[in-house]
């Protein structure tokens, strides 16, 4: 990736070595005090930092936190020319795993405690583009693999072969703080986990409840991978400590009549702003954020509600801790007469999220657990048979922890991590009991642009 940035970005990766030169501004004075990022010094940067320089528009590579580019803090006055900039870059997520069979919210129930299965995966490599296209407008495009690289599809074939698919294509335009247009391809969420970008994430990977309905293109709001088509409307008010969001997307397209799909969101900053347009899940240890969120996902006869708070704080000098949690309500609605009902497709449920980590800087090590939590609750309308057994098929729980070593912060990292799944599963005897299953994860990733 760093031939395609050619002419276009100059930026990267610390090897490690000291930092000797000291940065000038267009002014002559020396930037490096100033420097924002996961290993910010009062004085000059550190042995071994993680920083890029940044991209003009610092916001525009969505998967990576403005925060973790050095930047020069003086703004560049309106009488300099503007010149049109782009960068590229990629991001890739690659693991050794092992798992029971059964694991995941899948019919496979296998037996719990034997037939653990192993492999590894290319599980995600994206290629981003972005550019500031005028002083007010500027674009973003990523592309992904569609399924992942190394997986087994029958009894003589592994997926080695894949066609890369357009994940984002988006337009922003700023008129001011309080206004800004997205439009095209983007995340679609109204809580903060559902708009995190891959590169931050400080658990192992999204949530399994997050993206339940919104995944793939035969998902009830054939989304995909958590994104839609549409235009997003955001801004800032309160000295940007106060963000709003709404958005109409085309939702599922049951005709070409079909109501469009709404969400909004609406979150607060008690501490320091965020501008991101997709969430960091972890800082390592950059600035102080304590950010509560609200918001809604609606079309047709499906409607979600929820809430949402995220802290990432330093506790004591040896690091910083970040907690991340979520509750949601959704449901598909209970007519089922009409031409576009959700009832059959998304049953009445809560969905429960907490992540915690603590991030020792000096050793740059993070460990963390998660606790996730899906409690169906459908109505006779939308259930199919048995409403009891219905319920208790549909729901589960995952519990999980891990360690995430940045030794180059988000730009290399290594991630091992254990995680549950407990699912009901259909006994001879017609009842439903509870089965746990097992996976071992050890990912590794690289970010460059």
């Amino acid at each position: 990736m760093a031939a395609l940035s050619l002419g276009l970005n100059t930026g990267a990766f610390s090897k490690g070595e000291d930092f000797e030169e000291k940065e000038k501004n267009s002014s002559g004075t020396d930037v490096n005090s100033t420097v924002s990022g996961p290993f910010r010094k009062k004085t000059g940067i550190p042995t071994g930092s993680n920083f890029q320089k940044a991209p003009v528009n610092t916001f525009i590579m969505r998967e990576m936190p403005s925060h973790y580019f050095r930047t020069d803090k003086e703004e560049k006055a309106d009488s300099v020319p503007f010149k049109p900039s782009i960068s590229v870059g990629s991001i890739v997520h690659m693991f050794a795993s092992s798992q029971q069979t059964g694991f995941g919210s899948n019919t496979n129930y296998g037996e719990a405690g034997s037939d653990w299965n192993k492999g590894i995966t290319l599980y995600r490599a994206r290629v981003l583009v972005g550019g500031q296209l005028s002083k007010k407008g500027a674009f973003f495009l990523e592309t992904d693999i569609p399924s992942p690289i190394g997986v087994r599809l029958d009894s003589s074939t592994k997926n080695v072969k894949v066609s890369p698919i357009i994940l984002d294509a988006q337009y922003e335009h700023t008129f001011n703080e309080h206004i800004m247009l997205v439009a095209g391809m983007q995340l679609v969420s109204h809580n903060r986990n559902g708009l995190q970008g891959a590169a931050s994430l400080m658990a192992n990977d999204f949530t399994y409840y997050q993206y339940p309905y919104n995944l793939f293109a035969n998902d009830p709001l054939q989304g995909n991978f958590g994104r839609d088509l549409g235009l997003n409307a955001r801004g800032f008010f309160l000295k940007k400590k106060l963000e709003y969001r709404f958005g109409i997307f085309s939702g599922r397209r049951f005709d070409d009549k079909a109501p469009f799909r709404t969400v909004g969101r609406v979150v607060y900053n008690f501490l320091d702003p965020e501008q991101d347009y997709y969430y960091a899940g972890t800082k390592l240890g950059a600035g102080k954020t304590v950010a509560l969120g609200a918001g809604f996902d609606a079309q047709a006869t499906y409607y979600n509600v929820g809430a949402d708070l995220f802290v990432d704080v330093p506790v004591s000098k040896a690091g910083s801790v970040t907690l991340n949690s979520a509750f949601t309500y959704m449901s598909g609605g209970s007519k089922t007469d009409t031409k576009y009902s959700f009832a059959k497709m998304i049953p009445q449920q809560t969905v429960s999220f907490l992540e915690l980590g603590y991030y020792f800087k000096d050793i740059k090590v993070q460990p963390w657990i998660r606790f996730e939590n899906k409690a169906v609750s459908a109505t006779k309308e939308q259930a199919e048979g048995n409403t009891t057994t219905y319920n208790k098929l549909q729901g589960g729980t995952v519990f999980g922890g891990g360690v995430n070593y940045f030794f180059n912060g988000y730009g290399t990292n290594v991630r091992l991590s254990y995680t549950t799944f407990t699912k009901g599963v259909p006994q001879d005897s017609g009842e439903i009991s509870n089965k746990t299953y097992g996976q071992l994860w050890c990912q590794l990733q690289f970010f460059i642009f």
